[in-house]
């Protein structure tokens, strides 16, 4: 072989070697991004079910104290609307960002707050409060909370791997180029940075 003959090949096989180790990092990162994106929505959907169970529980709730607390009608409609509106918003998780997000948490928050409403109303009624159906409903919403926040934390975090991932550079070429978008986070309720004012 001649000298320029072995220079071309030697040549085209740094190249060849370049473009391939340009496809398979190429192709590695955008399968992570692919990866944590599917952990996001994993993620999410695990937040729904937590929510979806708190709405499945508010029913029982609100039969419950029906018939103890007739008073109680407008804070019962007031539960049952916030449940029609929390259950009639979903967001894909394909498609979240801050906007789909902040709406999501607004009627979540609004049937957290009417459910505290009728919580609150429930002290008057002893005979509703010793109701061992009542306590175990009341039991099941409060343990259902904590799973919400539980999962919305996991969230959070699952989010800012995520979001990291896509960020980082040369990652962000790829994410880019690929249409990967930051994730939303669940933030705390307005107001929640002031503590409680405590009167004795």
């Amino acid at each position: 072989m001649k000298k320029t003959t072995i220079v071309i090949l030697a040549t085209v096989g740094v190249i060849l070697v370049f473009i391939l180790s340009i496809i398979f990092w190429y192709t590695g990162t955008y399968n992570g991004m692919v990866k944590a994106d599917a952990q996001v929505e994993a993620q999410w959907a695990n937040v729904e079910n937590q929510y979806q169970r708190r709405s499945d529980l508010v029913p029982n709730l609100v039969a419950t104290v029906k018939g103890y607390a007739a008073h109680e009608q407008s804070t019962l409609e007031g539960v049952i609307e916030a449940r029609a509106k929390a259950t009639g918003v979903t967001i894909d998780p394909t498609n979240l960002n801050e906007q789909t997000m902040a709406q999501y948490q607004q009627v979540q928050g609004n049937l957290s707050s009417a459910l505290s409403r009728l919580l609150v109303s429930v002290e008057q009624y002893p005979d509703l409060k010793a109701n061992q159906n009542f306590l175990d409903l009341q039991a099941q919403l409060e343990g259902t909370e904590n799973r919400i926040a539980t999962e919305r934390t996991r969230f959070n975090e699952t989010a800012q791997i995520y979001n990291t991932l896509i960020r980082k550079f040369p990652n962000n070429i790829v994410a880019g180029m690929s249409g990967f978008q930051q994730k939303p986070y669940f933030k705390a309720e307005a107001g929640a940075e002031i503590a409680p004012k405590v009167e004795f």
